[in-house]
């Protein structure tokens, strides 16, 4: 009615009780959704916290100095795997290269070679791997899969051959011994350097957007002008230098070396620490710190489960468990951001 008074209702927004949780929780989930890496890092912020309640020794200095030095041995193989299956490509041969390397250090420098110079011979022999294994793959035409299959067992025999099947001491200086992975602290730095360096070339250099592009869309990358074949021999060659220089790290960590070492217990390890991690097994997406924190997390489970006395094969079922569940996640996020970049 004219005249009558009315209350005027508020200008701005209502308070409604519990929207502001509300809207945190769904910003929160939204980061994750997003975020490759926050979803693993908070998986791994959950494990330990309950691996350090229900085993006493999980947090100790000793126990955390061992699952450091396993998770860094595997985040390393990892960065390079992930660089060779963005582009579209995997690499089954990095864990036999692991053994490799190590023993073409240890005759360099029996021959006479500086360390320093020996080292570098052995992943010289790394990255001829990884070019016969790109150069096959590309240029003949034969799956990877295939190809690095066949080169996992030719460099096996090899490495036995050259060895005789016994494993060796190398006598490095305290200085090598040190600065090449013969402490904790030593090989965990190489790890976390490793990552943050190939991250930074996944995301901002023309070689990381290039290898995205490949996996992403091999003809439409050919087609701009990317040498589609010359990237994916490049990042055969890193996964395998990665592969012999995570040997040479453990050969100092461990004062042996072992042609039994390493192998596909390793490779697959670097493999669902990438798919863990939020690496695409299809091509076109990943991240390098994720394969780092999917390391972690495989490090802590195999780890946690040891220390409360659950079996081996168990942690087998769980970890095949993880990675289908992971692909499956995987696989829905990345539609879910596709569809919401449509928008």
């Amino acid at each position: 009615m004219p005249g009558d008074k009315v209350d005027s209702l508020p200008t701005g927004k209502a308070q409604i009780p519990g929207a502001e949780s509300h809207g945190l929780a769904r910003r929160a989930g939204l980061f994750l959704l997003h975020s490759r890496e926050a979803s693993i890092a908070l998986a791994a912020i959950i494990l330990i916290i309950y691996f350090g309640s229900t085993a006493a020794a999980f947090l100790s200095p000793g126990n955390i100095a061992n699952l450091a030095e396993y998770a860094a041995t595997t985040a390393i193989i990892a960065a390079g795997e992930v660089m060779v299956i963005i582009c579209g490509e995997v690499d089954l041969s990095a864990g036999n290269v692991y053994a490799l390397s190590p023993f073409v250090m240890y005759f360099a420098h029996q021959a006479g070679a500086p360390f320093v110079l020996a080292i570098l011979l052995g992943l010289l022999a790394a990255a001829a791997v990884g070019l016969i294994n790109g150069f096959i793959t590309v240029v003949l035409e034969v799956p990877s899969f295939i190809t690095t299959l066949g080169t996992l067992y030719l460099i096996n025999g090899f490495t036995l051959t050259i060895s005789n099947g016994y494993p060796v001491q190398p006598n490095g200086s305290p200085f090598i011994i040190n600065f090449f992975g013969g402490t904790p602290i030593s090989q965990i730095s190489w790890a976390i350097g490793i990552t943050l360096l190939f991250q930074f070339i996944l995301n901002k250099t023309r070689w990381g957007l290039h290898t995205i592009a490949t996996g992403g869309n091999l003809l439409g990358a050919a087609e701009i002008g990317i040498k589609v074949g010359k990237i994916k021999i490049g990042n055969f060659i890193i996964c395998s230098c990665l592969g012999g220089l995570a040997g040479i790290l453990d050969t100092f960590r461990i004062s042996s070396i072992d042609p039994l070492a390493g192998g596909t217990d390793i490779m697959f390890m670097a493999i669902a620490s990438s798919v863990i991690g939020g690496t695409l097994l299809t091509g076109g997406s990943g991240t390098v710190i994720g394969a780092f924190l999917g390391a972690a997390v495989l490090g802590i489970l195999k780890n946690g489960f040891t220390l409360i006395g659950v079996s081996a094969f168990t942690f087998d079922m769980i970890l095949g468990a993880a990675i289908l569940a992971t692909m499956i996640i995987n696989v829905r996020l990345s539609r879910l951001r596709a569809a919401g970049g449509k928008r």
